[in-house]
């Protein structure tokens, strides 16, 4: 192996782990190059070789840690092939919730989520493709397959899916905002039984709302 590439990779992980951090704390906007670069111990220029600029090092960052999420928590938690419509969705909203409110991820991780969800920079969707597409695809297969069960009779609307695919992803991003920007008196950090209890919650609000839709008309 070239010595400087060991160099190269571990500075480009230092630089973005201190990045997570530095955003999360400050937002994209605040949060400066040289801030960044002192938390990890590498020159301003390291930036420019590795990510070619600030918005190229918050992508990565994006980047990694949605792939650490998925690997950790995939989106159907290792079902087996054949699971229901209703078992998919409860493996994809658990597996949303645990990477969102789950431990075992950067400090950084949920906070720097929360922040962009609530005040986009617009990097995000550049990174869309690679880090969110794929769950989106898979999240709406789940719908179509549970609209279509509801009403075999009736061609499934492509708008009523994606109102549908918008309102389960709020009630997931809705939890992470809540416990980030508003605390719950006496509650520092959810545990795996907890956090599945609230998936449980919105699994069984989605479909009722999923039922109510199929079965009520076109809308």
């Amino acid at each position: 192996m070239n010595p400087g590439q060991a160099w190269d990779e571990g500075t480009k992980k230092r630089l973005i782990m201190a990045a997570g951090e530095a955003f999360a704390q400050h937002g994209f906007r605040a949060a400066t190059v040289r801030e960044i670069c002192r938390r990890a111990k590498a020159s301003v220029s390291a930036v420019n070789y590795h990510f070619r600029d600030k918005e190229g090092l918050y992508a990565a960052v994006f980047e990694y840690s949605h792939r650490w999420a998925v690997e950790k928590y995939p989106h159907d938690l290792g079902l087996e092939v054949g699971a229901t419509p209703e078992d998919r969705l409860r493996a994809f909203i658990r597996s949303f919730l645990l990477r969102s409110l789950g431990d075992g991820f950067p400090a950084w991780h949920s906070r720097l989520i929360a922040l962009e969800t609530a005040a986009p920079s617009g990097v995000l969707s550049k990174v869309a493709e690679t880090a969110i597409r794929p769950m989106d695809e898979y999240l709406e297969g789940i719908v179509r397959d549970l609209l279509q069960q509801e009403n075999p009779s009736q061609e499934v609307e492509d708008h009523a899916v994606r109102l549908c695919r918008m309102n389960i992803i709020g009630q997931c991003l809705f939890q992470l905002h809540a416990r980030q920007f508003r605390p719950f008196p006496g509650v520092k950090k959810l545990d795996p039984p907890q956090i599945a209890a609230i998936a449980e919650q919105i699994f069984r609000f989605t479909v009722g709302g999923i039922r109510a839709i199929a079965t009520g008309g076109p809308s």
